[in-house]
């Protein structure tokens, strides 16, 4: 009988800050690959083809973030030197000092990279190949609310807020996946590249994973719209959160703000990273979402509400902040917030 080559080495690193299931879910589907399609199938089970371990800085129990004990499989040190390096988000707030907070798993990693391996991070792990200076002068992705954050933080990253997920460096060595549940697309990508897209594809049936093709775009300008420092602004953003359907919304911002209107549109853009108009966009656009998902208004009906008079160009603005169509949109998220609220309805 032939031998059956090894299977991948892949070290999932735990942290203090990071969350059980994202850890145990991308061990899982890594364990399953190989194994349970054939075990589904014929009725025994295959060869796992990825040999997942979970690792941490001091390699003992540990209470994850949410909570729940971990149990590492190793320090950093312990085991062979990994093929993979997985690391999952970081539980923190967006604009938190990461100055030398995480220095020995970030020096891990970079050594890591430098001999060889891919390092993935799902979330805003993505914060940790920063901190380990991998990410310069490359393509980057994270949680929608931690983007603005990554850039500010390691000047010279190009971060691509709307994809779900992004393979950058030498060799494609760094991959990263965006926010919430994105960690599934991650595992399967890194599945299909270790052992090949059949592979992905079993574990993705037996596992019923759906690939999120929306990419983060359906989210990713919500974060911009949190609440200024600068109180004129500030004062801006309250109201404009009530009158965003008004016409002329943004000279009436500037002749509530009482000065000139340039200035005020250079302020806004400092304080917000968006134009006023852009701004206002965001928070129609937001609103229509509601509507699109609790309603059954028609799309024109919507549009006129959350301030377009024209519903063509709404449907075209929208198509391009949301990458959906108003009506794609509805059917994706309306269905799944019906399907959720069912749960609670009477009998």
């Amino acid at each position: 009988m032939g031998s059956h080559p090894a299977p991948v080495d892949v070290a999932i690193l735990a942290m203090p800050e990071t969350t059980a299931s994202v850890i145990y879910g991308m061990y899982d589907l890594f364990r399953s690959a190989g194994r349970d399609w054939q075990w589904l199938t014929t009725g025994v089970p295959g060869e796992s083809l990825i040999a997942p371990r979970v690792v941490s800085v001091e390699g003992v129990p540990m209470q994850a973030g949410n909570g729940v004990t971990v149990v590492p499989d190793g320090d950093l040190e312990s085991g062979p030197a990994p093929a993979v390096v997985c690391i999952p988000e970081v539980l923190l707030a967006p604009d938190e000092d990461l100055h030398h907070r995480f220095a020995r798993p970030a020096a891990w990693v970079r050594a890591c990279h430098d001999r060889g391996a891919i390092v993935a991070t799902a979330c805003s792990g993505a914060l940790l190949l920063g901190e380990a200076g991998l990410l310069a002068g490359q393509d980057a992705t994270t949680h929608w609310a931690y983007c603005e954050a990554l850039e500010r933080l390691y000047p010279g990253v190009r971060v691509h807020p709307r994809q779900a997920l992004v393979a950058a460096g030498e060799g494609q060595r760094l991959v990263m996946a965006g926010g919430g549940t994105t960690w599934l697309d991650l595992t399967l990508y890194l599945i299909a590249r270790l052992i090949g897209v059949e592979e992905a594809m079993h574990v993705a049936r037996v596992n019923l994973v759906d690939w999120h093709a929306a990419g983060q775009q359906p989210f990713a300008r919500l974060a911009a719209s949190r609440q200024s420092e600068d109180a004129l602004v500030s004062d801006a953003q309250l109201w404009i959160a009530d009158h965003y359907q008004a016409a002329a919304p943004v000279a009436a911002m500037v002749a509530r703000s009482g000065i000139p209107e340039r200035s005020f549109k250079r302020r806004f853009a400092r304080a917000t990273g968006m134009s006023p108009l852009d701004y206002v966009h965001t928070m129609r656009l937001e609103e229509a979402k509601q509507m699109l998902e609790t309603s059954d208004a028609p799309v024109e009906a919507v549009a006129g509400e959350v301030g377009y008079e024209d519903a063509s160009f709404f449907n075209r603005l929208f198509k391009r902040k949301v990458g959906l169509s108003p009506a794609q949109y509805r059917r994706r998220f309306g269905g799944l917030r019906q399907a959720l609220s069912r749960g609670f309805a009477a009998p």
